[in-house]
């Protein structure tokens, strides 16, 4: 678990705007991630990602990590945004792209 804990740090401190989502941006697994990466493409943010689909250790401990359950999860500059629903939310007031280049 710790050597999965420290691989999710890394990647969190390494990627300025990382997202944790199931499949990839061209061909997500589940309805949520689609929404995350179409919004994030409509902001014009670029970002990096991890299919969790791919990385087992990932998927199992990262909800530990964060202490958020589901998936997608959004991180800009080390710090959780949140899934789906915030992301969506944050776009729809047009707080999104503002927070993400801070």
């Amino acid at each position: 678990m710790q050597d999965t804990i420290k691989k999710i740090e890394k990647q969190i401190t390494e990627n300025n705007l990382i997202i944790y989502i199931k499949g990839t941006p061209e061909n997500p697994m589940c309805g949520f991630s689609a929404q995350v990466i179409h919004i994030l493409n409509i902001v014009g943010i670029e970002y990096s990602y991890i299919n969790v689909l791919d990385n087992e250790d990932i998927r199992k401990f990262l909800p530990t990590y964060s202490k958020w359950p589901t998936f997608p999860q959004v991180y800009y500059k080390k710090k959780l945004i949140g899934g789906a629903d915030i992301i969506t939310d944050l776009y729809k007031k047009n707080e999104l792209k503002k927070i993400l280049t801070e």
